[in-house]
């Protein structure tokens, strides 16, 4: 690499804005596509034939999305694969119900107990005739009898516009099913005339069931499914289009009915082994919601013997399983999980830089971003952190996430992190962990899991932000091709505090400077101690530290070659207030508070000057802190 063009006053050259580069891959979008990829090879169960035009769906369609409440869509395989939506429509028209007709009158006609028994089962309570739940059919004709309309064209319509608001996007009618399942639904047409028998219907039950077999055909996709999920998710607000699908005093009448009544006679089961409010169709699709967190959506049209996709049970399944969203696993309050987000250019470590490595950082270290994290991080926060990363990945070159605020890192966020690793990675872009104790296991499991897949990438940890701070520094001066000089000796001309004095002054100050040397580990100054002199460090490196209540030592600076310490003495003259440590050998140049003042005396332009660089670096040093306070706070 060329060296780097310097300025006249010796600083580095403005570096340029490096282009973006590709996107990183999701690690959420890894996993589902392992996921698809292990189950597009199922091949049990079969098309629902009973409804001639169901019969024709491709066996083989399978797709999979997430969504979140705060709008992002994960989606694999045929997501965007048009299907009906069949019995999946019932909790949206229950809610629509429920604004229309209120608590009471809903529960007069339908009631809430679950049934165990199939989809097309006759549930009816013995005195009343009242539909067990409005997710079997008959409770859900009652249901639709309940929408309110001046016509049937009226109820059709508000229907279909609600369904849109759930799904973010106008939804239609298919004419195939809707003519398919109106000629063969002779079971839904006798269920319905009983109803109008027990009064549970009222005027001519075509009406109520015509709107059924109309909301049953509704035209969707996986990737709405997942929307609409999400919506409910969200407290009846869609994530995309932030509009309002239903109140939120009905959400959970929707979702407890959806929990202990959607998926019919295997809805015991559901809970046990996934434990999300959900609902199946006979088209193939599934839909499940995590209160407050996501919606899923899945698509495959072979169904088991209970009616609900094979394949959208098992991703259901494995989903739950994987990243522990069963919404009775208890979980201690969450936050968001990003307490700070910045870039090198704004926060650095306590090492002191050059103003030409300054001057770089300045530019290059906003590729290089920093992640404070806090709290338990499940799933849904890690998520969220992860899609962060991603998204600002084409103009990111490194990552730094601070674990020191984190709590717990449970299992699934485990995996996540270790996709993340493989991702940032393969594309060239270093990542590094400041931890914590809450984040120990995290660390390990990384490195065992690293080992036995027998990949090149390293866990980098440091001790704290600080030290992982100066690595990443280390890494873009380097990359950009203004490394850091170990071990050079910088000549008491190119000194920072030697800047504006000719060579007649150089060389009268030089006679009143005192040459000393360090090994490492020598402690140059003391806390405690009276400030008596100022240091110009020519070679070698030390390290400004403070006592913590613990007992451990904290840096406050390292400074380098070229840089000066202690040069308070020469103002305020009180005790040190830190101690100085050799951290290599060290050469340095010793002014007194005795010779500072015979300067003053004697040649005021040479004291002049030292007390501008002074200024100038105390100047520097403030200008830091305000930008790296403005950072964190914001």
């Amino acid at each position: 690499m060329p060296p780097p063009r310097t300025l006249d006053d010796g600083s580095a050259a403005p570096v340029p804005e490096p282009p973006a580069t590709a996107p990183i891959a999701s690690p959420i979008q890894r996993y589902l596509d392992r996921l698809h990829a292990a189950y597009a090879p199922l091949a049990e169960g079969s098309v629902a034939a009973y409804i001639p035009e169901l019969a024709k769906a491709n066996p083989d369609w399978f797709g999979i999305a997430i969504a979140t409440v705060d709008g992002r869509v994960y989606e694999v395989g045929d997501s965007r694969q048009p299907f009906t939506i069949q019995s999946i429509s019932k909790p949206f028209t229950y809610g629509l119900a429920l604004e229309d007709q209120g608590h009471e009158a809903v529960l007069g006609r339908v009631s809430v107990e679950p049934t165990g028994d199939a989809f097309n089962s006759i549930s009816l309570e013995p005195q009343t005739g009242r539909p067990l739940n409005p997710m079997i059919n008959a409770g859900a004709i009652a249901t639709a009898s309940l929408v309110a309309g001046r016509s049937a064209a009226d109820r059709l319509e508000r229907l279909l516009a609600v369904y849109g608001l759930y799904a973010g996007r106008p939804l239609a009618l298919d004419d195939g099913v809707y003519a398919s399942e109106r000629a063969t639904g002779h079971r839904n047409r006798a269920i319905a005339h009983l109803l109008r028998n027990f009064e549970i219907l009222a005027g001519d039950p075509e009406v109520p069931l015509d709107l059924y077999f109309q909301q049953c055909s509704v035209s969707v996709t996986c990737r709405d499914l997942s929307v609409m999920a999400a919506t409910l998710a969200n407290g009846g607000v869609n994530p995309l289009t932030g509009e309002r699908a239903v109140r939120d005093e009905y959400i959970e009448n929707i979702l407890s009915i959806m929990t202990t009544c959607g998926m019919y006679d295997y809805a015991g089961e559901w809970l046990y082994r996934v434990g999300l409010p959900a609902k199946s169709g006979v088209a193939g699709g599934v839909l499940a919601v995590l209160p407050g967190q996501i919606g899923i959506g899945v698509f495959s049209p072979r169904l088991d013997a209970r009616g609900n996709s094979v394949r959208g049970v098992q991703v259901c399944r494995d989903l739950s399983r994987d990243f522990q969203l069963h919404f009775l696993r208890v979980g201690r309050p969450a936050r968001s999980a990003v307490r700070a987000e910045y870039t090198l250019a704004r926060v650095r470590s306590k090492r002191v830089r050059t103003p030409a490595q300054r001057a770089r950082l300045d530019v290059a270290g906003e590729r290089a971003r920093v992640y404070e994290l806090q709290g338990d991080l499940g799933f849904p926060a890690v998520e969220a952190v992860i899609r962060r990363i991603v998204e600002r990945s084409p103009t990111t070159d490194l990552v730094i996430l601070d674990l020191k605020r984190v709590t717990r890192v449970e299992r699934p966020a485990a995996g996540l992190f270790l996709d993340l690793v493989l991702a940032l990675e393969d594309g060239g872009k270093p990542l590094a962990f400041a931890p914590s104790d809450g984040s120990a296991t995290l660390l390990r499991f990384l490195q065992e899991e690293l080992a036995a897949q027998q990949h090149a990438a390293a866990v980098r940890a440091f001790s704290d932000l600080d030290r992982a701070l100066e690595w990443a520094e280390n890494h873009v001066l380097a990359v950009s091709g203004w490394a850091p000089a170990v071990g050079e000796a910088v000549p008491l001309r190119d000194h920072e505090m030697c800047q504006g004095l000719d060579a007649a002054g150089l060389a009268l100050l030089e006679t009143w400077l005192e040459p000393r040397e360090y090994a490492p580990g020598d402690y140059v100054v003391r806390r405690g101690t009276v400030a008596e002199q100022m240091f110009f460090l020519v070679k070698g490196e030390v390290s400004v530290l403070v006592d913590l209540p613990t007992g451990q030592a904290r840096r406050l600076a390292t400074l380098s070659a070229g840089m000066a310490f202690g040069e308070l003495a020469l103002v305020d003259r009180t005790a040190r207030t830190a101690d100085v440590r050799a951290d290599v050998a060290v050469r340095c140049y010793v002014l007194s508070a005795a010779a500072f003042d015979a300067l003053g005396r004697d040649h005021p332009t040479i004291r002049l000057t030292l007390l501008q660089n002074m200024l100038r670096r105390a100047y520097q040093v403030v200008s830091q802190l305000n930008q790296e306070l403005a950072a964190l706070a914001g």
